[in-house]
Protein backbone atom coordinates (compact mmCIF):
# COMPACT_ATOMS: atom_id res chain seq x y z
CA UNK A 1 0.00 0.00 0.00
CA UNK A 2 1.02 3.66 -0.61
CA UNK A 3 1.23 6.63 1.26
CA UNK A 4 -2.16 8.11 -0.42
CA UNK A 5 -3.89 4.57 0.16
CA UNK A 6 -2.33 4.23 4.09
CA UNK A 7 -3.95 7.95 4.64
CA UNK A 8 -7.32 6.79 3.69
CA UNK A 9 -6.84 3.78 5.40
CA UNK A 10 -6.16 6.02 8.56
CA UNK A 11 -8.75 8.52 8.07
CA UNK A 12 -11.71 5.69 7.59
CA UNK A 13 -10.78 4.42 10.66
CA UNK A 14 -10.26 7.54 12.40
CA UNK A 15 -14.14 7.94 11.19
CA UNK A 16 -15.36 4.23 12.12
CA UNK A 17 -14.18 5.28 16.02
CA UNK A 18 -17.32 7.43 16.31
CA UNK A 19 -19.29 5.21 15.61
CA UNK A 20 -21.06 3.30 18.37
CA UNK A 21 -19.39 -0.03 19.81
CA UNK A 22 -22.00 -2.69 18.62
CA UNK A 23 -22.08 -1.15 14.76
CA UNK A 24 -18.14 -1.06 14.88
CA UNK A 25 -18.33 -4.81 16.28
CA UNK A 26 -20.31 -6.04 13.35
CA UNK A 27 -18.91 -4.12 10.63
CA UNK A 28 -15.49 -5.43 12.12
CA UNK A 29 -17.40 -9.06 11.77
CA UNK A 30 -18.53 -8.23 7.92
CA UNK A 31 -14.27 -7.47 7.60
CA UNK A 32 -13.53 -10.99 9.01
CA UNK A 33 -15.60 -12.40 6.85
CA UNK A 34 -14.44 -10.66 3.41
CA UNK A 35 -11.07 -11.30 4.90
CA UNK A 36 -11.62 -14.90 5.17
CA UNK A 37 -13.21 -15.31 1.64
CA UNK A 38 -10.49 -13.21 0.11
CA UNK A 39 -7.10 -13.90 2.15
CA UNK A 40 -6.62 -16.94 0.97
CA UNK A 41 -2.62 -17.32 1.92
CA UNK A 42 -4.27 -16.49 5.45
CA UNK A 43 -6.86 -18.60 5.59
CA UNK A 44 -4.33 -21.38 5.13
CA UNK A 45 -2.13 -20.75 7.75
CA UNK A 46 -4.74 -20.41 10.18
CA UNK A 47 -6.43 -23.75 9.11
CA UNK A 48 -2.63 -25.51 9.00
CA UNK A 49 -2.23 -24.10 12.63
CA UNK A 50 -5.06 -25.10 13.85
CA UNK A 51 -4.43 -28.65 12.28
CA UNK A 52 -1.00 -28.76 13.94
CA UNK A 53 -2.35 -27.42 17.23
CA UNK A 54 -5.80 -29.06 17.97
CA UNK A 55 -5.77 -32.35 16.22
CA UNK A 56 -8.09 -33.76 18.23
CA UNK A 57 -10.98 -31.08 16.72
CA UNK A 58 -12.23 -32.58 13.08
CA UNK A 59 -12.34 -30.87 9.79
CA UNK A 60 -16.02 -29.12 10.40
CA UNK A 61 -14.63 -27.51 13.54
CA UNK A 62 -11.70 -26.45 12.50
CA UNK A 63 -13.31 -24.42 9.79
CA UNK A 64 -15.99 -22.79 11.88
CA UNK A 65 -13.14 -22.13 14.88
CA UNK A 66 -11.00 -20.82 11.25
CA UNK A 67 -14.11 -18.64 10.52
CA UNK A 68 -14.46 -17.30 13.91
CA UNK A 69 -11.05 -16.38 14.32
CA UNK A 70 -11.42 -14.23 11.30
CA UNK A 71 -14.34 -12.58 12.73
CA UNK A 72 -12.33 -11.43 15.78
CA UNK A 73 -9.60 -10.31 13.31
CA UNK A 74 -11.75 -8.10 11.63
CA UNK A 75 -12.76 -6.33 14.72
CA UNK A 76 -9.51 -5.84 15.31
CA UNK A 77 -8.63 -4.21 12.83
CA UNK A 78 -11.82 -1.72 13.37
CA UNK A 79 -10.82 -0.99 17.02
CA UNK A 80 -7.69 0.29 16.02
CA UNK A 81 -9.78 3.32 15.33
CA UNK A 82 -11.01 3.58 19.08
CA UNK A 83 -7.91 2.67 20.27
CA UNK A 84 -5.75 5.77 18.17
CA UNK A 85 -8.64 8.22 18.65
CA UNK A 86 -11.21 7.95 21.42
CA UNK A 87 -10.59 10.00 24.53
CA UNK A 88 -9.53 8.30 27.49
CA UNK A 89 -13.03 8.33 29.15
CA UNK A 90 -14.89 6.22 26.34
CA UNK A 91 -11.74 3.44 26.60
CA UNK A 92 -11.85 3.51 30.26
CA UNK A 93 -15.87 2.43 30.11
CA UNK A 94 -15.08 -0.42 27.32
CA UNK A 95 -12.39 -1.29 29.93
CA UNK A 96 -12.27 -4.53 32.23
CA UNK A 97 -9.58 -4.90 33.85
CA UNK A 98 -9.10 -8.14 36.00
CA UNK A 99 -6.05 -8.80 38.79
CA UNK A 100 -3.15 -7.11 40.10
CA UNK A 101 -2.76 -4.26 37.50
CA UNK A 102 -0.91 -1.92 40.10
CA UNK A 103 2.06 -5.02 40.88
CA UNK A 104 4.20 -2.88 38.56
CA UNK A 105 4.22 0.64 40.50
CA UNK A 106 4.10 -1.40 43.55
CA UNK A 107 7.44 -3.16 42.33
CA UNK A 108 11.06 -1.71 43.13
CA UNK A 109 13.05 -3.94 40.61
CA UNK A 110 12.54 -4.40 37.07
CA UNK A 111 9.40 -5.76 35.75
CA UNK A 112 8.26 -7.46 32.87
CA UNK A 113 4.35 -8.37 31.69
CA UNK A 114 4.61 -11.50 29.50
CA UNK A 115 1.78 -10.75 27.03
CA UNK A 116 1.17 -13.37 24.20
CA UNK A 117 -0.20 -12.54 20.68
CA UNK A 118 -4.02 -12.50 20.95
CA UNK A 119 -5.23 -10.43 18.82
CA UNK A 120 -6.63 -7.62 21.52
CA UNK A 121 -3.03 -7.42 22.15
CA UNK A 122 -2.93 -3.41 21.64
CA UNK A 123 -5.99 -3.22 24.50
CA UNK A 124 -3.29 -4.86 27.05
CA UNK A 125 -1.09 -2.10 26.40
CA UNK A 126 -3.69 0.34 26.79
CA UNK A 127 -4.67 -1.32 29.97
CA UNK A 128 -0.84 -0.92 30.82
CA UNK A 129 -1.07 2.79 30.32
CA UNK A 130 -4.52 3.61 31.46
CA UNK A 131 -3.91 1.84 34.78
CA UNK A 132 -1.02 1.99 36.07
CA UNK A 133 1.77 4.92 36.49
CA UNK A 134 4.73 3.55 35.75
CA UNK A 135 7.16 4.11 32.58
CA UNK A 136 6.83 0.82 29.96
CA UNK A 137 8.71 -0.22 26.58
CA UNK A 138 8.05 -2.63 24.23
CA UNK A 139 9.80 -3.90 21.35
CA UNK A 140 7.95 -3.45 17.89
CA UNK A 141 8.56 -4.35 14.15
CA UNK A 142 9.35 -1.41 12.28
CA UNK A 143 6.43 -1.30 9.35
CA UNK A 144 7.39 -0.63 6.27
CA UNK A 145 5.25 1.61 5.05
CA UNK A 146 6.26 5.23 7.30
CA UNK A 147 2.08 6.92 7.30
CA UNK A 148 1.39 3.52 9.11
CA UNK A 149 4.30 3.10 11.30
CA UNK A 150 3.82 7.24 12.63
CA UNK A 151 -0.08 6.49 13.05
CA UNK A 152 0.61 3.09 15.30
CA UNK A 153 3.27 5.26 17.17
CA UNK A 154 1.11 7.73 17.68
CA UNK A 155 -1.73 5.93 18.91
CA UNK A 156 0.46 3.87 21.02
CA UNK A 157 1.97 6.89 22.64
CA UNK A 158 -1.45 8.85 23.55
CA UNK A 159 -1.25 7.96 27.43
CA UNK A 160 1.57 7.57 29.92
CA UNK A 161 5.32 7.56 29.43
CA UNK A 162 6.07 4.50 27.03
CA UNK A 163 8.80 4.30 24.63
CA UNK A 164 9.08 1.91 21.37
CA UNK A 165 12.34 0.22 20.52
CA UNK A 166 12.44 -0.54 16.89
CA UNK A 167 14.11 -4.52 16.79
CA UNK A 168 16.15 -4.24 14.29
CA UNK A 169 18.01 -1.82 17.07
CA UNK A 170 18.81 -4.80 19.30
CA UNK A 171 18.81 -5.10 22.82
CA UNK A 172 21.07 -1.89 23.62
CA UNK A 173 18.01 0.15 23.73
CA UNK A 174 15.66 -1.92 26.10
CA UNK A 175 18.64 -2.50 28.62
CA UNK A 176 18.98 1.08 28.93
CA UNK A 177 15.36 1.47 29.34
CA UNK A 178 14.70 -1.20 31.81
CA UNK A 179 17.96 -1.11 33.82
CA UNK A 180 18.80 2.63 33.38
CA UNK A 181 15.47 4.62 33.24
CA UNK A 182 13.53 1.68 35.18
CA UNK A 183 11.07 1.09 33.15
CA UNK A 184 8.54 -2.10 32.42
CA UNK A 185 8.94 -4.60 30.30
CA UNK A 186 5.89 -5.38 27.88
CA UNK A 187 7.25 -8.67 26.34
CA UNK A 188 5.67 -10.76 23.28
CA UNK A 189 7.75 -13.67 23.07
CA UNK A 190 5.17 -16.39 20.83
CA UNK A 191 6.58 -15.49 17.34
CA UNK A 192 8.76 -17.68 15.16
CA UNK A 193 11.67 -15.10 14.66
CA UNK A 194 14.21 -17.97 13.43
CA UNK A 195 17.15 -19.63 14.73
CA UNK A 196 19.13 -16.85 15.86
CA UNK A 197 18.93 -16.98 19.54
CA UNK A 198 16.14 -19.41 19.80
CA UNK A 199 15.98 -22.96 20.92
CA UNK A 200 12.80 -25.48 20.11
CA UNK A 201 10.77 -26.44 22.33
CA UNK A 202 7.09 -27.66 22.26
CA UNK A 203 3.90 -25.69 21.27
CA UNK A 204 1.02 -27.90 21.25
CA UNK A 205 3.17 -30.60 20.89
CA UNK A 206 5.14 -29.41 17.92
CA UNK A 207 8.57 -28.01 18.02
CA UNK A 208 8.57 -24.61 17.30
CA UNK A 209 11.18 -21.98 17.41
CA UNK A 210 11.20 -20.05 20.76
CA UNK A 211 13.31 -17.25 21.88
CA UNK A 212 15.82 -17.98 24.96
CA UNK A 213 15.91 -13.88 25.63
CA UNK A 214 12.59 -13.56 28.16
CA UNK A 215 14.10 -15.95 30.13
CA UNK A 216 18.02 -14.64 29.89
CA UNK A 217 16.97 -11.10 30.23
CA UNK A 218 14.73 -11.75 33.20
CA UNK A 219 17.59 -13.42 34.64
CA UNK A 220 19.89 -10.87 34.09
CA UNK A 221 17.84 -7.89 35.02
CA UNK A 222 16.38 -10.04 37.88
CA UNK A 223 12.85 -9.01 37.08
CA UNK A 224 9.46 -9.68 38.22
CA UNK A 225 7.48 -11.53 35.53
CA UNK A 226 3.62 -10.91 35.34
CA UNK A 227 1.66 -13.13 32.90
CA UNK A 228 -1.13 -10.38 30.80
CA UNK A 229 -3.94 -11.87 28.82
CA UNK A 230 -6.50 -9.47 26.70
CA UNK A 231 -9.44 -10.41 25.25
CA UNK A 232 -12.76 -9.08 23.33
CA UNK A 233 -16.10 -9.19 24.76
CA UNK A 234 -18.55 -10.28 22.90
CA UNK A 235 -20.46 -7.36 21.68
CA UNK A 236 -18.11 -4.69 22.67
CA UNK A 237 -15.51 -3.88 25.42
CA UNK A 238 -12.45 -5.51 26.75
CA UNK A 239 -10.69 -7.98 29.47
CA UNK A 240 -7.49 -7.56 30.63
CA UNK A 241 -6.40 -10.01 33.03
CA UNK A 242 -2.96 -9.44 34.99
CA UNK A 243 -2.15 -12.65 36.64
CA UNK A 244 -0.25 -13.67 39.44
CA UNK A 245 3.50 -13.00 39.32
CA UNK A 246 5.36 -16.17 38.83
CA UNK A 247 7.58 -17.21 42.02
CA UNK A 248 9.60 -19.82 39.91
CA UNK A 249 10.85 -18.26 36.76
CA UNK A 250 13.20 -18.01 35.47
CA UNK A 251 15.70 -20.63 36.26
CA UNK A 252 18.56 -21.52 35.50
CA UNK A 253 18.08 -23.65 32.46
CA UNK A 254 16.70 -21.15 29.24
CA UNK A 255 15.66 -24.16 27.85
CA UNK A 256 13.38 -25.63 30.60
CA UNK A 257 12.26 -21.93 30.85
CA UNK A 258 11.16 -21.46 27.59
CA UNK A 259 9.42 -24.66 27.12
CA UNK A 260 7.55 -23.47 30.86
CA UNK A 261 6.27 -20.72 29.17
CA UNK A 262 5.14 -22.29 26.12
CA UNK A 263 3.45 -24.60 27.73
CA UNK A 264 1.59 -21.39 29.57
CA UNK A 265 0.55 -20.08 26.42
CA UNK A 266 -0.77 -23.08 25.22
CA UNK A 267 -3.15 -23.08 28.65
CA UNK A 268 -4.27 -19.80 27.67
CA UNK A 269 -4.86 -20.56 24.06
CA UNK A 270 -7.17 -23.50 25.05
CA UNK A 271 -9.17 -21.32 27.25
CA UNK A 272 -9.68 -18.78 24.07
CA UNK A 273 -8.95 -20.68 21.02
CA UNK A 274 -10.90 -18.07 18.57
CA UNK A 275 -8.83 -15.24 19.43
CA UNK A 276 -4.57 -16.14 19.29
CA UNK A 277 -2.98 -15.00 16.41
CA UNK A 278 -3.72 -18.04 13.92
CA UNK A 279 -2.72 -16.31 11.06
CA UNK A 280 1.06 -15.93 11.54
CA UNK A 281 3.52 -18.84 10.49
CA UNK A 282 4.26 -19.63 14.54
CA UNK A 283 6.35 -23.18 12.91
CA UNK A 284 7.61 -21.62 9.89
CA UNK A 285 11.57 -22.09 11.20
CA UNK A 286 11.97 -26.19 11.35
CA UNK A 287 14.98 -28.28 13.04
CA UNK A 288 17.77 -28.68 11.14
CA UNK A 289 16.58 -31.62 8.44
CA UNK A 290 12.82 -31.14 9.06
CA UNK A 291 10.61 -30.37 6.11
CA UNK A 292 8.35 -27.52 6.26
CA UNK A 293 5.21 -27.27 7.42
CA UNK A 294 3.60 -24.83 5.38
CA UNK A 295 3.55 -26.34 2.13
CA UNK A 296 6.45 -25.69 -0.69
CA UNK A 297 7.02 -21.72 0.73
CA UNK A 298 7.04 -22.54 3.88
Amino acid sequence: MNHLGARFAIGLLWLLHWLPVRVQWALGALIGALLHALAGPRRRIARRNLELCLPELDATAREALVREHFRWLGRSLVERGLLWYAPRERLERLLEVEGDVGLAARTEGAVMWLVPHFLALEIAGLAVLLRQPRPACDIYQRQSNAVFDAAITRGRHRFGDSVLIARKEGVKPLLRAVRDEGRAFFNMPDMDFGRKESTFVPFFGVPAATLLAPSRLARLLKMTVQPVVAEMKEGGGWRVRFLPAWTDWPTDDPVADAARMNAWIESAVRRLPAQYLWVHKRFKTRPPGEQGLYGPRG
